[in-house]
This record gives structure tokens, C-alpha cells and sequence, in this order.
């Protein structure tokens, strides 16, 4: 009897697996995983796993919070709805051991706004692990806390190149609303027509550039000065291989086996036009350029939010790509349990 309730069982998941890919036009492999994480005993995954396609897109939390604002929920959503058949993968600081399924739904669950969606995973983030065998462990593990005035800006800039150099894939800043998927693989963004900007970037695992990239940033760390390693850093490292100055039209430059995208790309609005996003407009902007919108929160100092009803940018934004976020919001109800 057990044995027939087994051969059932695996029927039933495997049916179900056909079916979503049909329907959704998922990953066999990935929806393996979300159907064994969600009806079978098996250990949880680990990021290893998950991400081993080399194809994800990966989110950071460094600092020490766990309830997170809703723009970093909505830059994950929107991510999950875009990129629907890669995992999404969200490294917390502060997140507790993850050491069975029971911990990743509890996990999960925290966040009511993205607990449905089976391709979103939540991974504590162990600098330790990360950072081996890269230029950037001596870097991390010799840094003086005290005398580091951006360091949790630094540690961010150090994880996403040493987790893109062991898994590859796309790295996308929590301020980063996604509105269609990139087609390009190895890719960098331009801020401007002469500064690259490390916010999103998308490299295969064990690319030259990262391995560049965490070099120089070990070799020429200033902790103090914003932006040498984040922007300045890129924008470096790329001067290294092609001339990144001119652009003609939209069009991207091409770098080797590197795609070098327009500001339109990510960067509609200047950071010095963060406030377009809170503004009301008579008519919203289509973005037909980008593939994701740069929100600029760290200009941010006044601590402007998506108000529901306020009828600016970032309400329709919310209400078009993150639908979930937006409704629970409007309904007044909690986003973090």
C-alpha cells in the first residue's frame, strides 16, 4: 500500500510539472524544485542548487534589517513576474539558518506579498562563504568596521561581484523595478555616457570582468571616497577593455563578448531626477527602452513613499509591476509578519 501511495505521489508531481510548464512556460528544473519544496519532505535547497543554471537574479539586504519597505518588495515581485521561469534569490544579513523546509516556508511567510510565488528564495548571506577563494576574503576579513564610513555600501558592492563570479546570472539592486526581461546575457549599464554603475549587471560565473572587478577593488579599496567601489569601480575596470564615451541613438555598445547598455536601459531619470517617480504626470512615460527602472533611494533622504490614490508615477508603477504589493498596501494590510 505504502509503495502504491509513492508511485501516486511521484505521478501526481510529475503530471503537475508538465502542466505548469505548458501553461507557464517555466524551466522543467525549476519547477522540480518549487513542486519538491512544496510537496515533499526533502531537505531545502541551498543557493548552490538553485542557482547552478547560472541564470538567476539575485537581490542583497546588508544591512540588519529584516522588515523590509515595500519598494524592496516591489523590486523583487516585479523581478519574479518578469523573469517568471529563473529563480529569484534574495540574500538577508540578518536572516536566521536555513536547515529544512520547515525554516524556508516560515521564511517565506514573513512576507506575505511574495510567499506565492514558488520561483522567489530567501538565503542567508555568509560573507565568509562568499568570499572564498576570491581577491576580496583578505579585503574582508582585514577591514576595520570603525573606520569604514560606507561600509555597509561596500560590504553590497564586494557580495554581488563575488556571487556573481560563483554563480553568474543577474545582480539587480533592491530599488530596481523590473518592467521587461533582458534578452542579453553578459551585459553592463551605463549611468551616463561616462560612468558605468554597478546597480544591475548580468555575467556569466567565472567571467573576466569579475574576476577584474574584484581585483581592483581589493588593489585600490577607499573605503572612504562614495562610489570607488561601485560606479567608479566599473566604469575602471571597462575603460580596460573598450571605449564606453559614445553612444549614437539607443543603441548599446559592444564590448568583446559584453553588452554595454544605453542609460535608457535602467537609467531613465538621472539620479538628480529621482523625484520624477513621486511626481504627479498627465500623461506617464512608456519606458519602452528599459528594462527595469532605477528608483534612486538613496537620494532619497525625505523618505518619500507609495502613497495608494496619490496618482504619481511610482503608485502606477506599483499598481502595474509589483499588482501584489500595490493591493496589500491598499487594503492597509501588513507586508511583513
Amino acid at each position: 500500500m505504502l509503495k502504491i501511495q509513492k508511485i501516486l505521489l511521484l505521478y501526481i508531481v510529475i503530471t503537475a510539472v508538465v502542466l505548469d510548464i505548458a501553461i507557464n512556460k517555466q524551466s522543467g528544473i525549476q519547477l522540480m524544485y518549487s513542486y519538491m519544496r512544496n510537496y515533499t519532505g526533502l531537505d531545502p535547497l541551498g543557493p548552490e542548487d538553485v542557482l547552478r543554471s547560472g541564470n538567476g537574479i539575485i537581490f542583497l539586504e546588508t544591512s540588519n534589517r529584516t522588515e523590509l519597505p515595500s519598494l524592496i518588495l516591489c523590486a523583487i515581485e516585479s523581478a519574479a513576474r518578469v523573469y517568471h521561469d529563473r529563480p529569484i534569490v534574495f540574500f538577508l544579513k540578518e536572516l536566521s539558518e536555513i536547515n529544512s523546509v520547515k525554516d524556508e516556508r516560515i521564511t517565506r511567510r514573513r512576507y506575505p506579498t511574495l510567499s506565492a510565488f514558488r520561483n522567489i528564495y530567501f538565503f542567508p548571506l555568509k560573507p565568509e562563504e562568499i568570499f572564498k577563494d576570491t581577491p576580496l576574503l583578505h579585503w574582508y576579513q582585514n577591514i576595520n568596521p570603525k573606520q569604514e564610513p560606507y561600509l555597509v555600501n561596500n560590504y553590497a558592492n564586494g557580495c554581488r561581484l563575488a556571487l556573481i563570479w560563483k554563480y553568474g546570472g543577474i545582480y539587480m539592486d533592491t530599488d530596481m523595478i523590473s518592467i521587461q526581461p533582458i534578452a542579453h546575457f553578459n551585459f553592463l549599464t551605463a549611468q551616463s555616457p561616462e560612468l558605468s554603475n554597478n546597480a544591475v549587471f548580468g555575467l556569466s560565473s567565472h567571467h573576466y570582468f569579475t574576476w577584474n572587478a574584484m581585483e581592483d577593488f581589493a588593489e585600490n579599496y577607499n573605503g572612504s571616497l562614495w562610489g570607488n567601489q561601485g560606479p567608479h569601480l566599473f566604469t575602471r575596470v571597462l575603460e580596460k577593455f573598450c571605449n564606453i564615451s559614445n553612444y549614437e541613438g539607443v543603441e548599446d555598445v559592444i564590448c568583446g563578448d559584453i553588452s554595454y547598455l544605453h542609460p535608457q536601459s535602467y537609467y531613465p531619470f538621472s539620479f538628480g531626477s529621482w523625484r520624477k517617480y513621486y511626481e504627479t504626470w498627465d500623461e506617464f512615460p512608456s519606458f519602452n527602452d528599459s528594462y527595469a527602472l532605477h528608483i534612486w533611494n538613496k537620494m532619497n533622504e525625505e523618505h518619500n513613499t507609495m502613497v495608494p490614490g496619490s496618482k504619481t508615477l511610482i503608485e502606477h508603477l506599483y499598481q502595474k509591476h509589483c499588482p501584489t504589493t500595490y493591493e496589500t498596501l491598499a487594503r492597509n494590510e501588513n507586508i511583513y509578519i
